[in-house]
């Protein structure tokens, strides 16, 4: 029995890259489906989001699988190897599962402490139990990383502090100008992290808010 996690995330890779590699929503159930065909491979889930993309597989063996879940990353994204090597980084056994719980305590993110995360990591788990690519000891392992993360916010302080990137930028923004009444504000793209910045902003009372975004139907539907 062999746990593994292969990877990158915004401690190694820029966002460029990790772009390059995140797995649309829809085509999730074909990649978990892909790598649970690999020999070897008994279960898996991936986790996918703007910080990090990440495969997390367990075989019945102890052959080294971290090679061939490389190889798929690049093959699925139609990329180079050699490309997305130098980001990628390899975890089995312990310390497969030790980052497993830290991820999904927000342990290992951008904003320590913030609560996306446990609910993308739910996400993921759901998307690979409805494709039939978890059904045992790495279910386990998931589901009790759920109550490790809760265990970590009610025990610690973690979430004492800025609960999300958006919202360390808004108290940023608020630290530079003083206030944010009657300031102009742009917001980049139209996404949930550009979404959860406009409540903040607004809570803060942000002015005049502008959104601009690839998709003019999504940018007005946010505005």
């Amino acid at each position: 029995m062999n746990f593994v996690v292969t990877g990158l995330s915004h401690k190694t890779a820029p966002i460029e890259v990790r772009e390059q590699l995140a797995f649309p929503e829809g085509r999730l159930p074909e990649a978990l489906r892909l790598v649970a065909s690999l020999g070897g491979v008994r279960e898996v889930m991936i986790l996918s989001t703007c910080n990090r993309v990440e495969i997390v597989a367990r075989t019945e063996t102890d052959s080294d699988l971290t090679p061939a879940l490389a190889e798929f990353l690049a093959d699925f994204h139609r990329l180079s190897l050699s490309h997305i090597a130098p980001h990628l980084y390899h975890l089995r056994q312990r310390e497969a599962l030790r980052h497993l719980f830290r991820v999904a305590s927000s342990l290992d993110s951008m904003i320590v402490g913030e609560t996306q995360i446990l609910g993308q990591v739910k996400a993921a788990y759901a998307t690979a139990r409805a494709t039939g690519t978890l059904r045992g000891l790495l279910e386990e392992a998931i589901t009790r990383s759920f109550s490790v993360a809760k265990r970590v916010r009610t025990e610690t302080g973690v979430a004492a502090s800025a609960v999300s990137v958006s919202y360390a930028a808004v108290e940023l923004a608020r630290k530079i100008f003083g206030t944010l009444e009657n300031k102009c504000i742009l917001l980049v793209g139209a996404g949930k992290m550009s979404e959860l910045a406009a409540r903040h902003l607004l809570n803060n009372e942000g002015a005049q808010i502008f959104v601009t975004n690839r998709t003019a139907a999504r940018a007005q539907e946010l505005a």
